[in-house]
């Protein structure tokens, strides 16, 4: 099992920037990758970014490539994500999950509990 726990979301002004911590715990080294995804109000769930646990590889959703930037500390075993410029359409609750590295919310096996990012114009 894999516990994820994900914090840093809040209210922000457009052109803003936010920092999203996802701190992991349990057995980690059975997952490949950590991604995270954002869910808008009646919209399906979408992927963001996600990152490698191994080498650090990184992948990002066209939306969000040159505002938002994924990382990972494995020591601390967190992955950050760090979101620069926001925009209105950024807003969602965004949750990390672990997994398999991929864009697919179906490949990952464990989910956190998410945070709402709330961007203002």
């Amino acid at each position: 099992q894999v516990q994820l726990v994900e914090s840093g979301g809040g209210l922000v002004q457009a052109g803003g920037s936010l920092r999203l911590p996802c701190a992991a715990s349990g057995r980690t080294s059975s997952t490949a990758a950590v991604g995270w995804f954002r869910q808008a109000p009646v919209k399906e769930r979408e992927f963001v970014a996600a990152v490698s646990w191994r080498g650090g590889a990184t992948y990002y959703a066209d939306s969000v490539k040159g505002r938002f930037t994924i990382s990972r500390d494995n020591a601390k075993n967190t992955v950050y994500l760090q979101m620069n410029s926001l925009k209105p359409e950024d807003t969602a609750v965004y949750y990390c999950a672990a997994g398999g590295l991929s864009r697919y919310p179906r490949e990952y096996d464990y989910w956190g509990q998410g945070t709402q990012v709330t961007v203002s114009s």
